[in-house]
């Protein structure tokens, strides 16, 4: 399709998207505070109405003004440290209001966060701090030992430690969840966060931190090699809060939002992080999924919006203890399909035990912060769920899609299928210190996601599935070449490859075929890479003789994921 071409489809594009658009949902961006780093929104706040709960942990309240007051001081213990602007931190942790103070330290001082899964072992870490160049880690007590272990290895100055307990109440007014720790841990050779925070002066340098100056670095996996960093600034995360809230008008009410996602996922981010700061929301802050405590958080404080996964939600319906609650504050409940799919069935039961349409979340990328179309407003007469499973909705305000021709970027005509493109203001800068990489993912401007989808012919984006390789484990992204790097380090392994089987639990599960030149059992290659992995990474292990291979000596891994298909429906039979 040459440039006129195109430009024609886009013409026609805006036609269909302007007639299918909701009516309730508004084709404006709001910016409530001025277009300003979202950092700046929490000391708006703190001076306008310093009394508004911001944070609520268990019962224990943080205020705006608090909430700014200890971010300020992170931003100063870090300045004391000699961290300076575009310098890297890490937050490795599970839930919690500490989680919230240091993002800001680091968001304010112009220094840039970098997420690092608490699930994560010592090999992940390590490779995490090194690609980063992060030297300044906040982790929780429960892994310090990692920490000690990359600092020895020379990759750490300072390591800030916390614990749970440091901020859970003594008589909690909601269940905590009985595997998350009440007692804390005494780390030797590390700032104890939340004490330093309380004597900590509030000065530190004033940066003239921008929107356009880095804010981020949200790791990703990929089809080649270990995480890559996207490279997210002040400025994408402001467009992705506002093109989230914008949907659905906000400006009439203070919501109170209910977080349970992890925080060190591009989800939970955009949940409790920056999300909630577009309008001044309170964030009920849980440490890990707890339906009793999230059923009693909701009456208890008066929740308007939450987001949990479909089998959470299915979880809920079939409760029998509904009446106990009063549920009648919630507003807006949105569903992610991890496993499951939301059903018009699922819907029904909501609705008729609690009063709530679910609202299905769409597609996204890490790349583009993860919120790029939505599904809002589409519900009369479930009109959303009635398309083909396929649909995922339009394009967020300021977005675009085109459909192009995988290998040479062509443009396809609306209705063709082909890979999805998206050309976003929360596009990511490019994967820090991988320009290869970058310049093969955003081409004249649109990323190129590797997803197979098509533009239907009323507008509406349906996602065909991930020509990509990544797994979803639960929810959690696993990518076969992380897998395979950290198997080709075993002296026994000749080539790996890793492909999913589907299983009705977990929505799939990695498994390595292995070649290997000399004899190794299985159990000893999955302990290789439990020692190295995440347990949701560690695979099933399976010694072959041959893989399949192309003409030209790659592994042919849609054979292998076909075998393993077809393998589990004669299980299921």
């Amino acid at each position: 399709m040459n440039p006129e071409e195109e430009k024609v489809q886009f013409a026609e594009l805006d036609t269909l998207w302007e007639k299918a658009w909701p009516a309730e949902v508004s084709r404006n961006l709001h910016y409530p505070m001025g277009q300003i780093p979202l950092f700046r929104y929490i000391t708006e706040w703190a001076k306008r109405d310093p009394g508004r709960p911001a944070i609520i942990y268990y019962g224990r309240t943080w205020t705006y003004a608090e909430y700014d007051e200890m971010s300020d001081r992170f931003a100063a213990l870090l300045a004391e440290r000699g961290v300076q602007k575009g310098d890297r931190v890490g937050i490795c942790m599970q839930n919690c209001p500490q989680y919230m103070f240091a993002f800001y330290g680091i968001m304010k001082l112009g220094a840039v966060y970098t997420a690092i899964s608490p699930l994560s072992k010592s090999f992940e870490i390590q490779n995490q701090l090194r690609d980063s160049g992060t030297r300044v880690l906040v982790v929780q007590d429960r892994a310090m030992q990692l920490a000690e272990e990359a600092r020895e290895a020379g990759l750490l100055d300072h390591i800030f430690v916390t614990s749970l307990a440091d901020a859970l109440p003594e008589d909690p007014e909601i269940p905590i969840h009985p595997s998350i720790p009440r007692d804390k841990i005494a780390c030797e050779g590390a700032i104890d966060l939340m004490p330093a925070l309380l004597s900590a002066r509030r000065e530190y340098p004033d940066n003239d931190v921008g929107l356009d100056d880095l804010a981020a670095l949200n790791y990703t996996g990929g089809t080649t090699g270990l995480p890559k960093g996207c490279m997210h600034t002040h400025g994408n995360m402001l467009y992705t809060t506002s093109s989230s809230r914008s949907l659905i008008g906000r400006e009439d009410r203070i919501d109170c939002t209910l977080v349970f996602l992890p925080q060190f996922w591009i989800a939970g981010e955009n949940g409790s992080l920056i999300g909630p700061l577009l309008y001044g929301e309170t964030v009920v802050l849980m440490a890990r999924w707890n339906p009793p405590a999230v059923l009693k958080a909701i009456a208890k404080y008066r929740i308007t919006q939450f987001t949990l996964p479909v089998d959470s939600a299915i979880e809920i319906a079939e409760r029998t203890d509904l009446d106990e609650y009063d549920l009648s504050s919630l507003m807006s409940v949105r569903v992610i399909g991890l496993i499951n799919k939301l059903t018009i069935e699922l819907r029904r039961l909501w609705q008729k035990k609690i009063g709530v349409t679910l609202i299905e979340s769409s597609w996204g990328m890490t790349e583009t912060h993860a919120s790029d179309t939505f599904t809002f407003g589409m519900q009369d007469d479930d009109f959303d769920l009635k398309q083909p499973r396929t649909f995922v909705g339009l394009p967020v305000v300021g977005t675009r899609f085109k459909i192009a021709e995988f290998g040479t970027g062509r443009t396809l005509p609306i209705g063709e299928e082909g890979e999805i493109c998206c050309k976003s203001p929360s596009l990511t800068k490019g994967y820090w210190q991988r320009p290869d990489a970058t310049a093969e993912l955003v081409r004249d401007g649109w990323l190129h996601s590797g997803d197979l989808g098509f533009i239907g012919k009323t507008g509406h984006l349906h996602y065909l599935g991930r020509r990509k390789e990544m797994i979803k484990v639960r929810g959690m992204s696993v990518f076969p070449a992380e897998i395979e790097v950290v198997l080709a380090m075993h002296p026994a392994v000749e080539i790996s490859a890793v492909a999913p089987r589907p299983d009705q639990h977990k929505g799939q599960v990695p498994v390595a075929f292995v070649r290997v030149k000399d004899a190794v059992e299985p159990e000893e290659l999955r302990r290789w890479c439990l020692d190295k992995l995440a347990d949701f990474k560690v695979p099933e292990i399976r010694i072959a003789d041959e893989l399949p291979m192309t003409g030209t000596g790659k592994v042919r891994k849609q054979v292998l994921a076909d075998w393993l298909a077809d393998e589990a429906k004669e299980s299921a039979a």
